[in-house]
Parts: structure tokens; C-alpha cells; sequence
């Protein structure tokens, strides 16, 4: 956020470095890195809060090519973009190009964080030792290896095999193996359990500190999926066990606006990118990007309200699925439709519901578009929310990363997995998710029921089908519309050439 980043960090400011340049770069610059390090007076010790503040920066600075591509080769997602980026429409089919600037973008992106991240637990320590709070100094530490844990979680579930940053000198890396998905998902979950008895007992949105700021179940759920990919299922039910035992969350009752204003801050969400306009009309806005989802042509209800690029498009096959079990509130919040999406969807599907619409509950009209048939519904925020005087499209609107809902499906995912929990049935974790919505109760609720939920809840959000699929062998649902997913080729990403170059490990680990 900009008003932080404004802060100096003294030491810190060096960190920044990673940000829009190459690694080859900083490679040659560990001498100057040191030297500014060097001139930080660690005795001032009320200034380590502002290493937590640049950490959770950071995180909110998550560059807006990353999360396409996590989340780009589901069933759930079509890359939109048509005529454009034509390297992200191959991805989106398993094709993958090592010349992609995305992929080098993200990896350089994610990594750029975890190395900042530590040299921020470097700092604490140097300012603990100089006398500051000890307990405060430790659980400063826990969260920012939370945040590490996240986006670790992200790094290993795109590329396999990677590194394990353990110095705030990018030159480190050069002298790291590369560990296995496997030992990546290992290492998350053990700093997980270094990090939760040293947070905050309760909700993000409960912290007077830091609102929305990591607390000990933002660390269960990101040892619960690191588990989950593990398929250490007894590990994951103790984990999501926890979180739902504590009583503290709740899934909030409307669906659609959980992905408006009303989101920000939910009490169903356990780790969230935030962002502010501060309700003002002008000066200071610290956003996302989300132009990426926005439509190329629409009638906003909001004179001048801007919109997008047309890239993320969800699929018709997630469509279809969503009309096959009769649902409509989740679909409506998920998919936006154009007439020419209309038209696809009464021409595959002529029983359609009437209430498909091109006009969104707020009265937005998403027009036609060479670019994409469907738009996003969780990625849009509708302009009469805006801010006045503000145009940007989403602008105001939080990033919400790991939900209550994620906690109980994976919970119920555990349970029809062979786990065990006094906690909760994974009939009752399943059935309040499906009562938010309207839905009816399941009983004896089976794996592919649960997935099937998870496919409803949680279409666009974070790759999470995607991963569901290959972690249960269910890939065939993955090849459809002229896609072959391939297990031995298909999985992980390859090693983008530009990082190859630089990091010689990368040159035989995939």
C-alpha cells in the first residue's frame, strides 16, 4: 500500500530491489545490499513494527499476473484474451512455452516476496536482539512465515520441485537444491506449526494491530492445504478441526455480496488481499488490477466507470455443470454473461433458466466483446459501489485468498478421504455450505460430492479445481474444447528459460 510504502525502512529499502528487476541483476549487488543493511539503528526499537507493515505490504502488492497463472488450467477457467497473449491461451490448454513473460513474471514475483519476507525476519531478529519485545518480535516473525508459507504453496504448485529461500541474499539461491513438491509441502506445514502457538488467538478482522492480519487459523488453513496436497488427510482434519472448533468463523449468508464491499473484512475470511480508495474521491487508492477481469465493453450504472481487459473467462462446461444442479445463486455471482454468451449457453443448453441475463444484479450491462463470451463475477465489483469520483474497475475491492468455506470442504475432502474428526461430519460441512445457498441436504455424503462442491463454490478462486482434480487422478475432466491434459507433462509448469539462465539447478530439474 502506498501510504506504507511511504514509511522508510532503513534497512528494508534494499529488499525492494526484487521488484522489476532481474535476478541476474541482483546477483551482482550483494555488496551494496549489505552496506545499506549496515546503516540501520536497531536500538529504535519502535521502529520494528514497521518491518510488519512492509511485510504485509508485500503481500498486497501481489502482481496481477500471478494469480492467472495459478489459476488458469482448471475446467473451471478459459483465458478469455482472445487475440491476445496467445502464450496464456496455450497455457490454458497444457502448452506450455518457457519464453512465456508471465510465468517469468510470477515466478520472479512470488520469489521476489519470500526473499524480501526473510530479510524482514533478519531485521526483527537484529532488533529483537538490540532489546525489543521478545513476544512481539516472534510473532512478527510467525506471520510473515505465514505469508511465506502461502506463497510457497503457490510456487510448488506451479513448478514442482523448486527453492527454499533460507537468506535475504538473492546470490543464496545459487548454493540451494531444489526440494521436491513433496518436501516443499512438508517444509510449509512444520513452519506452520513453528508460527500458530505464537499468534494471535482469533479472526483477521478481530486484530486491532493489523486489521485482516494473519492470526493462528490463517496458519491452520495453510497447513491444512500444504496437508491436503500431502494427502496426509488425518493431518488435514486436525487442522481445518481446529479452525471449526474455535467457533470464531462463520460463512457469510449472501454468496454474492461475499465478493462485493460487504467481503471486505468477512467474518468468513482467513487471509485477504486489502486494498483502500480510503473513501475518498481523489489522492491516495491503493487497488488491484483487476482491469485484467474487467469487460472491454459495458453500460455501467456509474457514469465513467472504467472497464477492462477481457481476460478471464469462465467456462461453459462450468456453466452447463451449474445448470445441471439447478443452482443459481452461485452461478450468477460466478459468471457474468454477454448476449453472444447467452446465445451459447440456450444453443447448448435450451432449457436454460430465464433469469440469464447480460445485466447483473446491480444493473451493469455487460456487452458483446471479441475478446470473451462470460466474465467473472467474483473478480467485479459493481460501479455503483464505487467510490464517488472514483473509476478504476474493482477499485476499493479486497482479494480474499483462503475462506471459511475452504476450511469446511476441505475438512469434509479429508473426512471421504479416510480421515477421522469428533469435530464435524462431513455431511454437516458440506450441508452448510450448500445451505448458504439454497441448496437442499446430502446424506452420506461421498469424495465426489464433496469435489463437485468444491467445484460450485469455488470456480475462478485460486486454481483450487485444478489442484482438486490432479490430487484425486480425475484429470480426464481437465481435457475438453480441444485440451489433452497430459500427467507427465501437463502438471507443473516448465522452468521459465530467463531463470534457467541465471540458476543453473533449473537447467536439469524439469
Amino acid at each position: 500500500m502506498k501510504a506504507i510504502r511511504n514509511i522508510q525502512y532503513g534497512a528494508m529499502v534494499f529488499f525492494g530491489l526484487l521488484l522489476g528487476t532481474s535476478c541476474s541483476g541482483l546477483l551482482d549487488e550483494p555488496l551494496e545490499n549489505q552496506q545499506i543493511a549496515e546503516g540501520t539503528d536497531y536500538t529504535q526499537t519502535q521502529n520494528m513494527v514497521l518491518m510488519l507493515y512492509g511485510a504485509y505490504n508485500q503481500l498486497y502488492d501481489f502482481g496481477w499476473e500471478i494469480y492467472p497463472s495459478i489459476s488458469v488450467r482448471g475446467d473451471d477457467i478459459d483465458i478469455g484474451g482472445r487475440g491476445d497473449q496467445p502464450l496464456f491461451a496455450l497455457a490454458d490448454s497444457f502448452r506450455y512455452d518457457r519464453n512465456f513473460w508471465a510465468m517469468n513474471s510470477a515466478w520472479t514475483g512470488l520469489y521476489g516476496d519470500l526473499i524480501y519476507w526473510q530479510g524482514a525476519i533478519e531485521e526483527i531478529q537484529k532488533y529483537q536482539e538490540a532489546g525489543a519485545n521478545g513476544t512481539t518480535a516472534q510473532q512478527y516473525i510467525a506471520e510473515i512465515k505465514v505469508l511465506q508459507g502461502f506463497e510457497m504453496l503457490q510456487l510448488a504448485r506451479m513448478w514442482g520441485r523448486i527453492l527454499i529461500p533460507q537468506s535475504s541474499e538473492p546470490s543464496a539461491l545459487l548454493d540451494v537444491e531444489l526440494s521436491s513438491f513433496e518436501e516443499v509441502m512438508q517444509y510449509v506445514s512444520a513452519r506452520m506449526d513453528e508460527a500458530i502457538p505464537l499468534l494471535p488467538d482469533m479472526r483477521p478482522n478481530q486484530r486491532s494491530d493489523v486489521r485482516g492480519g494473519v492470526t493462528r487459523y490463517t496458519a491452520l488453513a495453510v497447513k491444512a492445504i500444504a496437508n491436503l496436497e500431502l494427502k496426509n488427510y488425518p493431518a488435514v482434519a486436525e487442522a481445518t478441526g481446529q479452525i471449526i472448533s474455535s467457533g470464531l468463523f462463520s460463512l457469510e449468508p449472501d454468496f454474492y455480496h461475499l465478493f462485493k464491499l460487504r467481503g471486505k473484512l468477512n467474518n468468513e475470511n482467513l487471509l485477504e488481499l486489502q486494498y483502500s480508495d480510503y473513501g475518498t474521491a481523489t489522492g491516495t487508492s491503493n487497488k488491484y488490477l483487476w482491469d485484467f477481469f474487467g469487460p472491454t465493453s459495458w453500460t455501467p450504472t456509474r457514469d465513467g466507470a472504467s472497464g477492462g481487459w477481457g481476460f478471464w473467462e469462465p467456462s461453459m462446461k462450468y456453466i452447463q455443470f451449474m445448470l445441471d444442479r439447478g443452482e443459481r445463486e452461485r452461478l450468477e455471482t460466478t459468471v457474468i454473461f454477454t448476449p453472444d454468451g447467452i446465445t451459447d449457453v440456450r444453443n447448448a443448453y435450451p432449457n436454460a433458466p430465464s433469469w440469464i441475463s447480460n445485466a447483473t444484479p446491480d444493473g451493469d450491462v455487460f456487452n458483446n466483446s471479441v475478446r470473451t463470451k462470460f466474465y467473472s463475477g467474483k473478480h467485479y465489483l459493481p460501479s455503483a459501489m464505487l467510490t464517488e469520483g472514483r473509476t478504476a474497475y474493482g477499485e476499493n475491492k479486497n482479494f480474499t485468498c483462503i475462506r471459511y468455506a475452504e476450511v469446511l470442504l476441505m475438512h469434509a475432502e479429508a473426512l471421504t478421504s479416510g480421515a477421522t474428526s469428533s469435530v464435524m461430519t462431513a455431511d454437516a460441512a458440506v450441508n452448510a455450505v450448500r445451505n448458504r445457498v439454497g441448496l437442499g441436504p446430502l446424506s452420506g455424503v461421498t469424495l465426489d460430492q464433496v469435489l463437485d462442491e468444491k467445484f460450485a463454490e469455488f470456480a475462478g478462486e485460486w486454481g483450487i479445481r485444478f489442484y482438486d482434480v490432479v490430487r484425486h487422478d480425475q484429470t480426464a475432466e481437465l481435457s475438453y474444447g480441444g485440451r489433452t491434459y497430459d500427467a507427465t507433462t501437463s502438471r507443473f509448469y516448465p522452468y521459465p528459460l530467463e531463470q534457467q539462465d541465471v540458476l543453473p539447478q533449473l537447467r536439469e530439474g524439469n
